[in-house]
């Protein structure tokens, strides 16, 4: 009896090999990647699907042993992330908090947020309320996470412990650090929504999808979070396999591109699919124009080397983003640029136009197709080819 009990001390009731350690953390952390993801994003934030009570329930009781983290609080300031996003009132915006501030202290953050009533008030409706969430989840959140030390500790014996920091440190270095951060930072764009967002891999896997960010800002109510051929969301594959048991039915998932035979004239089905597919109107534009940009910056620079103008890939950029988010240095080569070139003027302002497109929100749909009707035209007379052809893939969009 005393061997077994100096076994259970050193090893827990588990006693398990390096690699196993290993892969149990990497599961146990995956779990609460999974219910990150599914529950409180996808789920609860955004009503992207639904979940059967008992995957609800397990996904709360999971987050209340793995991060002690409120259903509302977190929903509250996910939410008003959306609707401050890159503004001073943005809770976790590397752009206005600086980078090295959220990937180091965003759990910081979130916590200051968490104690605005305001933010809770106006953004965490709809979310759960039952006896158990006022009176154990949201009441003991710190309880939660000392049952998990404690069932670490007597599965893994003293190495749990080590399993539980990691358990611990997951959600606030993937979540409040890396998405937060990264995702607002550094990666690639499939989308020009009005933010900074960003897919930091295509491969959505470690994070549960969450690394296609930019995909999720573009299309924040879908379930399903990658879009191109390439990109992998393994949180859908886990969706999925829950509404084939039952578990879920899915709400909503972003609209997929349409194309059909160009019109003559762009009518209300064109007007409807472009306001659809605004973000992706909006990228495909850049890309469009990029070359014609190119050659027109690389005409003028052969005439005048000392201009300060800006690069092609920059001048890409400059379609891409609001232009309230450029900085000054931006600003004095973007004018540099559209005063010594007619061409990337035309380019310029037909971007803003067409953008302008979605954001008059007080318009008819009939004032607003007089508009969509007169940018193809005046794009088709303007000389410039690239943007004569995009008119014509504008027509096309179904």
């Amino acid at each position: 009896m005393t061997y077994d009990l100096l076994a259970f001390a050193a090893h827990g009731l588990l006693d398990l090999p390096w690699w196993g350690y290993l892969v149990i953390t990497l599961v146990l952390t995956h779990i609460t990647i999974a219910a990150v993801t599914i529950f409180l994003h996808r789920a609860q934030a955004h009503r992207a699907l639904d979940l059967h009570p008992i995957a609800s329930h397990f996904f709360r009781f999971w987050l209340w042993l793995t991060t002690g983290m409120v259903t509302r609080e977190w929903v509250a300031i996910h939410r008003k992330h959306h609707a401050k996003v890159e503004t001073v009132d943005d809770p976790h915006s590397p752009q206005t908090r600086g980078i090295k501030t959220v990937l180091l202290r965003g759990t910081e953050l979130y916590r200051a947020e968490s104690k605005n009533q305001e933010t809770l008030a106006r953004y965490g409706h709809g979310v759960p309320d039952d006896w158990v969430e006022r009176h154990v989840y949201s009441r003991h959140t710190s309880l939660g996470i000392s049952l998990m030390l404690a069932i670490d500790l007597v599965l893994f014996g003293p190495i749990g412990l080590t399993i539980w920091a990691v358990q611990m440190l997951w959600i606030p270095i993937t979540a409040a650090g890396i998405i937060n951060g990264i995702g607002h930072y550094w990666g690639y764009r499939n989308f020009a929504c009005a933010d900074t967002s960003t897919n930091i891999v295509p491969w959505g896997i470690v994070i549960g999808g969450e690394e296609l960010h930019n995909n999720h800002h573009a299309y924040g109510t879908s379930a399903k979070l990658s879009s191109q051929w390439y990109e992998f969301d393994i949180g859908w594959l886990y969706i999925r396999t829950l509404a084939a048991v039952g578990l879920a039915k899915v709400r909503k998932v972003a609209p997929k591109v349409k194309f059909a035979g160009a019109k003559p004239v762009p009518d209300l089905g064109t007007l409807h699919a472009v306001l659809t597919h605004r973000y992706h109107v909006a990228t495909s534009y850049a890309r469009t124009l990029k070359t014609a940009c190119a050659t027109e910056l690389a005409h003028l620079k052969s005439r005048a080397e000392s201009l300060d103008l800006p690069s092609p890939r920059r001048m890409k950029r400059f379609l891409l983003a609001d232009p309230a988010s450029l900085t000054d240095a931006d600003r004095v080569h973007l004018t540099t640029a559209l005063a010594r070139s007619k061409p990337i003027a035309t380019i310029y302002s037909m971007r803003q136009e067409l953008a302008a497109l979605w954001e008059r929100s007080t318009e008819s749909s009939e004032q607003l197709l007089a508009r969509l009707q007169d940018w193809c035209h005046r794009a088709e007379a303007s000389g410039i080819a690239p943007l004569a052809a995009f008119s014509h893939q504008l027509r096309r969009y179904a």
